[in-house]
């Protein structure tokens, strides 16, 4: 029975074949990760804007809803914090009553958290907070989280329903009697590098619930 070998120009020709074959992938596969490479920073920085942004969310939502808050009270509002560096500040605040994964505790964490929000010029955005049940928590300045470094402004948005439209405001809106009024969103700002990134935060109506408990 007579065997049939490749010729050597068979030969010849399917290696050149598979070398061609191999330089298109490689072409192709180094094409591919210049471009990946080139987003890198984009991709990155809007992973980072929606965590962070779904990170508030929750805080918020905790905050405004049973058990945390009663109902029809105002659990997002203003109150004057001094941070460790000094100088008293106006904050958004709320209650988070069970803390929050972010927030590290050096001894045994305590519920009932005394939250704001503050965002620093040039540091970003952090979260000023301490227990209720602290011995010296009127005396001693709150602990500080750093919850992103590229938060770059946060803003307060109020719906009139007179004009139908929505108003940004810098500082918390008071009535007439000097008390703060929530607003129905958040506006936080992100910046890094050239990119910028506007989200919304809504803040939900403190309604009919379950009741509070404290």
């Amino acid at each position: 029975m007579r065997t049939r070998a490749f010729t050597l120009i068979e030969v010849l020709l399917s290696t050149a074949l598979a070398a061609l074959i191999l330089v298109g992938l490689n072409t192709f596969i180094f094409s591919m990760g210049e471009l990946w490479g080139k987003n890198t920073d984009v991709r990155l920085f809007d992973q980072h804007v929606r965590a962070v942004t779904r990170f508030i969310q929750g805080e918020v939502r905790r905050a405004c809803l049973p058990p945390a808050a009663a109902v029809n009270s105002t659990p997002l509002g203003v109150s004057p914090v001094t941070p460790a560096s000094g100088g008293q500040e106006n904050l958004i605040t709320f209650v988070e009553l069970s803390g929050a994964r972010i927030l590290a505790w050096p001894d045994i964490p305590l519920p009932e958290l005394t939250c704001s929000f503050q965002v620093r010029r040039g540091q970003g955005l952090y979260i000023l907070w301490h227990s209720d049940l602290e011995n010296h928590f009127n005396d001693d300045p709150p602990r500080e989280t750093l919850v992103s470094p590229f938060v770059t402004g946060l803003a307060f948005d109020y719906f009139d329903q007179d004009f139908n439209k929505w108003t940004t405001e810098t500082t918390l809106r008071t009535d007439s009697g000097g008390n703060p009024l929530p607003p129905q969103r958040l506006r936080v700002t992100f910046t890094y590098d050239r990119m910028t990134r506007v989200v919304f935060v809504t803040v939900p109506a403190t309604g009919q619930g379950l009741p509070n408990p404290w």
